[in-house]
């Protein structure tokens, strides 16, 4: 009489220390929620830092903010920031423009597509948040919160405008 097969247990990969396993833990979380928002914002044809841009825009408008401004506001710091307003403003989604009275600074800000396309996108967004991150209760989410904030302290800069 045969018995019916077990799973084989899974093998465990050691962590070097309890640091690199909650780091890990965090980096598989960031993977699986990140592939939830490229999903929703491939519908839409822009990026996650394109998106970034375009929300943190939507706040200071019809005000323009200049780019080192915007560039402190955003969740991750993009390598080339003159290269995605560029495509911003491809899609007519941004204006840019250099003040008279100092021309070396650049402010940016929201066109009426752009804010038609975040508009467009609202719902989807509000559903893909869900999608990530609506499992867990209230109390759960401002306790991650509080969480996450202890972690990135000692590796804040202070960026001015960032979130709470």
């Amino acid at each position: 009489m045969s018995r019916p097969s077990q799973p084989e247990p899974e093998c465990a990969i050691p962590f070097d220390s309890a640091s690199q396993r909650v780091f890990l833990h965090l980096w598989r979380t960031y993977d699986l929620l990140r592939s939830v928002e490229d999903e929703c914002l491939s519908d839409f044809g822009v990026s996650a830092q394109q998106y970034n841009v375009l929300r943190i825009l939507r706040a200071s408008h019809p005000e323009a903010m200049p780019t080192m401004q915007l560039s402190r506001k955003m969740v991750s710091r993009g390598p080339d920031i003159t290269r995605m307003l560029d495509r911003l403003s491809k899609n007519k989604w941004i204006r840019r423009d250099r003040p008279r009275g100092n021309r070396r600074v650049v402010e940016v800000g929201l066109t009426d597509a752009g804010l038609d396309l975040l508009s467009e996108m609202d719902a989807a967004i509000i559903e893909m948040h869900e999608r990530q991150l609506g499992h867990l209760k209230s109390k759960e989410k401002e306790q991650l919160i509080e969480l996450l904030k202890i972690v990135r302290r000692p590796h804040e800069d202070n960026r001015e405008g960032w979130l709470a």
